[in-house]
């Protein structure tokens, strides 16, 4: 009692206590989650120069792009194309506004006549755009159906929208107009030429080990020029997949069950209380029903030539007779055990014609045809009969009657194909027949009348029921892989990741540069599980997670995080190392010739000089060197028959001697190359304005906190 009153005594103390608790818990979570304002960070996918992208409404187009994909685009493919499409639609729109640019009521009323001017629901008798049809149907939609009536306000206001969006890219087409000077340039780069000679001394005339290149200089280069390495925020990780793998045990099983199957076994009879023998694989007649019921591959009732057979096992199966049993053996990931159905002598390819004839219904049938099966069945039989008393008269007939338009024009011709190429009625004719023989067999494409008109030589082949069981992982060693996989993660937690993986027996493999909305892991396919928690605010260097994969477990390390700005210098070796590397080698080797004549350098350097006629600046391209803008534009900087000093090019050093220069005549006026400069400037306006826009737009970008 005495410790109860003192608790009452400091009731109001022990509340404040509790409620700052609270309070600090509440405050903690407002931090993490970046402060009062989480609702929004939770509802709000982007916010674009101050405007937001709501969540539901993101999600409802995400939505109906991959609806629209049928199911060939994943959920980030589709994020994507709503969000660049989102983009600029947003900041064009921030632009037509600031612009004031509007489109009257008049202009929407004619491109809505231009759009519906095909529509028959909108023109008169005479096939012109009748206004008075198109508002008859707005207002009984807008009185009927208000879905209907939504959609078309929103067509009427897509059709304002891409009017404002053309005006606004028809007054930046008219600011990109060129100048005559400007087409003149064009001109000359095209048809001013040069004649020279030159020599060139590779670089890899200096081996790469002669060449250092160091961490400082790729860092000074990378700060030089800070707009090529630009990166956004990345993680590199490391991971080793653990996959689901069948035991020896497993195996054992899989093969003795199947091996259990040859057997006869007795089954007590419930209806005649008397032990019954059921036949066994070896012994049943009921053959295709007993693969059926035992075989994860059903019966298939056809003929297999030697090649056809398993590899390893076809001399041996190749020998059996009718009803002897091989197996079980092991082929690939099953055990299988074959039993010999039937052999006989047969074509392993054939040609054959055909006349289609398909009715309502059959997978083939156009929407105009109203023919029924037994009309049809009739009309087949009839062709039949004609071309078995005419064969001549089977082209004729295919083109006039045949569904099959990949042939009927062509006589029917199928040409030759292998044996179970086709549909199994249509393949059973043709090769369970002779060459020369016509009839009519059905399928689901409807009637086919059949010419037999070419066969191979005929080679033995066998019908086998083969009762195909896989070796899968047990229960057990799904058991022992979870168990093996946690052992891991916690070895790699409290020590060296790769040390730990070693007991593992599977590789470790790097995955480096993984961008926050990408959905892919490499040599894993999709993880996006994966690479969010790789972003995870409170991932750091060094943690472990333990994901669930696809027949198995992926255990997934994060080795760097890396922030947007410039690139690494590890990152950025492999581009800027070959760069530095060339400059420093061309610096070497314009040492070595520096002074020396061109055929000084080309005898000491076992070259020869070669030229090049006829080259312009807008093809810059050196034969036998390659394209060299450098060393072409340096040449038209020559007066004729001077030497250059070495020049750094492309793929090495040169030195150039210009043997002629060829200036193209003037022309009256240069307006058509004037013209093909704006032609050229303009036809990508659009693209490089929207681009301009979203590039100064202010984007907060929060998909990765929803996808």
């Amino acid at each position: 009692m005495a410790v109860l009153n003192k608790i009452r005594q400091r009731s109001v103390f022990l509340i404040i206590i509790i409620a700052l608790a609270l309070f600090s818990f509440v405050l903690a979570d407002v931090i993490r989650s970046g402060g009062f304002s989480s609702q929004k960070s939770q509802s709000t996918i982007a916010t674009v120069n101050g405007e937001d992208i709501e969540r539901e409404d993101f999600a409802r187009q995400v939505e109906f792009v991959q609806q629209n994909s049928g199911g060939n685009m994943t959920t980030t493919q589709a994020v994507k194309t709503v969000w660049e499409e989102r983009i600029k639609q947003m900041v064009l729109e921030e632009e037509l506004d600031e612009l004031g640019i509007q489109v009257e009521q008049s202009q929407i009323k004619q491109l809505l006549a231009e759009r519906l001017q095909g529509n028959p629901n909108f023109v008169d008798e005479e096939g012109f755009f009748d206004e008075n049809r198109l508002q008859e149907y707005v207002a009984t939609i807008k009185s009927t159906s208000p879905a209907a009536y939504q959609q078309w306000l929103d067509f009427e206001n897509s059709v304002a929208q891409s009017a404002r969006e053309q005006i606004y890219i028809n007054m930046v087409m008219a600011g990109m107009g060129s100048t005559l000077k400007e087409g003149e340039r064009a001109y000359r780069l095209a048809n001013d030429k040069v004649d020279l000679e030159f020599v060139q001394i590779p670089f890899t005339t200096i081996p790469d080990s002669e060449v250092e290149v160091s961490k400082e200089e790729i860092q000074s280069y990378i700060k030089a020029h800070p707009e090529k390495y630009k990166t956004e925020a990345s993680r590199d990780i490391q991971y080793v997949y653990l996959p689901e793998k069948a035991s020896t045990a497993d195996d054992e099983e899989v093969r003795a069950r199947v091996s259990k199957l040859l057997e006869d076994k007795v089954e007590f009879n419930n209806v005649s209380k008397t032990n019954d023998t059921v036949p066994g694989f070896a012994n049943t007649e009921k053959i295709e029903e007993f693969v059926n019921q035992n075989s994860d591959v059903q019966y298939n009732d056809r003929f297999l030539f030697e090649k056809d057979l398993p590899k390893d096992y076809a001399p041996k199966l190749s020998t059996l007779e009718v009803g002897e049993v091989f197996g079980p053996y092991k082929d690939g990931n099953s055990w299988k055990i074959s039993k010999v159905v039937e052999i006989k002598e047969m074509p392993d390819s054939a040609k054959a014609s055909h006349i289609l004839i398909a009715y309502d219904g059959t997978q083939t049938a156009t929407s105009d045809l109203n023919r029924s099966k037994e009309e049809a069945r009739i009309l087949a039989d009839s062709i039949l009969t004609v071309v078995k008393s005419d064969k001549d008269m089977f082209s004729e007939l295919a083109a006039k009657y045949s569904s099959d338009p990949s042939n009927k024009d062509n006589g029917g011709d199928l040409d030759y194909f292998p044996q179970g190429r086709m549909v199994p009625p249509f393949n059973d004719f043709v090769f369970e027949n002779e060459k020369g023989d016509m009839g009519v067999v059905e399928t689901r494409f409807g009637f086919h009348v059949i010419s037999i008109d070419d066969q191979t030589e005929k080679e033995k082949a066998w019908k086998l029921a083969t009762i195909v069981q896989p070796v899968e992982a047990s229960e057990k060693s799904l058991q022992d892989l979870f168990r093996e996989t946690t052992k891991f993660e916690i070895a790699a937690k409290e020590g060296d990741f790769s040390e730990a993986a070693k007991e593992t027996g599977e590789p470790v493999r790097q995955v480096k540069g993984i961008g926050e909305l990408e959905e892919s892991i490499q040599g894993l396919g999709s993880q996006r599980a994966l690479v969010q928690w790789a972003f995870n605010e409170e991932t750091e260097v060094g943690d472990i997670k333990r994901f669930d994969y696809s027949g198995g477990y992926v255990v997934a390390q994060v080795t760097a995080v890396n922030d947007s700005g410039l690139m690494s210098v590890e990152d950025a070796s492999a581009t800027v190392t070959p760069i530095l590397r060339k400059q420093k080698k061309a610096e070497i080797i314009k040492e070595k010739i520096a002074k020396k004549s061109m055929s000084e350098i080309a005898s000491a350097n076992g070259v020869s000089i070669q030229t090049a006629n006829a080259v312009n600046m807008e093809n810059p391209t050196l034969v036998g060197a390659g394209r060299e803008p450098m060393i072409v534009g340096a040449a038209f900087g020559l007066e004729e028959e001077k030497v250059s000093a070495p020049i750094a090019g492309e793929k090495g050093v040169y030195v150039i001697k210009v043997t002629k220069k060829t200036a193209a005549p003037d022309l009256p006026n240069y307006r058509s190359y004037a013209m093909l400069e704006t032609q050229a400037n303009r036809t990508s306006a659009r693209e490089r304005v929207l681009e301009a826009l979203k590039n100064s737009a202010e984007i907060e970008d929060n998909r990765a906190n929803f996808y």
